[in-house]
């Protein structure tokens, strides 16, 4: 008699083939334009030394404030204009997208990782792990993630990886969640009873018969965590929490230019353009890929 493995004897749902993922990402009209905004932003994020025009700290008090060049009195050296000190702006928005995709990934990263573990052991063992995990994740959810990130950055200090990890540590429990109901519908499933029966050990079994089956779930979640916590880090920069002044952010440019709204609106301007852009691509693409992973989105 021939004997089936335990991961073919009842395998969790199968999910569509990579063909077909493809074809119904590229049917998406909007989540393609997304993509090609995304790309663009990362390659001139990787490339900003080489695609901006300028150093986007050199300064020139003579050229202060210039406006766009399709506007009266703009020039074509700085094509999205000057800021109060004589700064190139598109040199600086180029130089920003730098900072905003690495907190962004990186939060979303240490996040996802984090609510990995907590997921898989909660929905796994179930119990006073389950119970204990969740009563935590509850605690979480009961501060605003927000208001909890300027806590922790006003107590230990601010800079770039102090961002990144406090928004990845205040954003895991999205993560947990997910991973704990996908996990608690699969452990009862015939290949991980099989599992167990022939000896596979619990962090086997996590890690090679679970873990691939929540990987769907978590791209999606992921996607939209990069985009929450560049708006978070774009916030903290904004309050002077942030990545320090010197450094060039989204957030950091928002300040300086509110003081100018008024009579040189492009300082700030340009800079929120860039914020809502990205996280609008960003979103787009998550709502996509949420609909690539559901198996009846191939039937529409």
């Amino acid at each position: 008699m021939t004997v089936m493995s335990p991961a073919a004897t009842d395998k969790a749902p199968a999910q569509a083939p990579a063909g077909d993922s493809r074809s119904a990402l590229l049917r998406n009209k909007l989540a393609v334009a997304s993509l090609t905004v995304l790309a663009l932003l990362l390659a001139a994020a990787v490339l900003a030394p080489l695609v901006a025009p300028y150093d986007p700290d050199t300064q020139n008090l003579l050229l202060r404030l210039r406006p766009p060049a399709w506007h009266d009195g703009g020039s074509t050296a700085h094509l999205l204009g000057t800021d109060q000190l004589g700064r190139d702006l598109l040199s600086r928005v180029v130089h920003g997208a730098r900072v905003s995709l690495l907190v962004g990934a990186g939060a979303a990263l240490l996040a996802g990782v984090i609510g990995t573990i907590v997921g898989l052991s909660s929905g796994y063992f179930g119990g006073w792990a389950d119970r204990t995990l969740m009563r935590l994740a509850d605690v979480q959810l009961a501060f605003p993630s927000l208001l909890l990130a300027l806590a922790i950055v006003g107590f230990v200090g601010s800079g770039l990886w102090m961002v990144i990890l406090v928004l990845g540590f205040t954003g895991w429990v999205s993560y947990a969640r997910v991973v704990r109901s996908e996990v608690m519908s699969l452990r009862s499933r015939d290949f991980v009873t099989e599992a167990r029966a022939i000896g596979v050990t619990d962090v086997t079994i996590m890690r090679r018969h679970l873990l691939p089956n929540v990987m769907a779930p978590l791209a999606t979640i992921g996607t939209l965590h990069v985009a929450a916590a560049i708006v978070a880090e774009a916030s903290l920069s904004y309050l002077g929490l942030g990545v320090p002044k010197e450094t060039v952010t989204w957030g950091g440019m928002l300040s300086d230019g509110q003081l100018y709204l008024g009579t040189s609106w492009w300082v700030a301007v340009f800079p929120g353009i860039a914020l809502m852009l990205t996280s609008l691509a960003i979103n787009i693409t998550g709502d996509a890929l949420r609909d690539v992973a559901d198996p009846k989105a191939y039937r529409r």
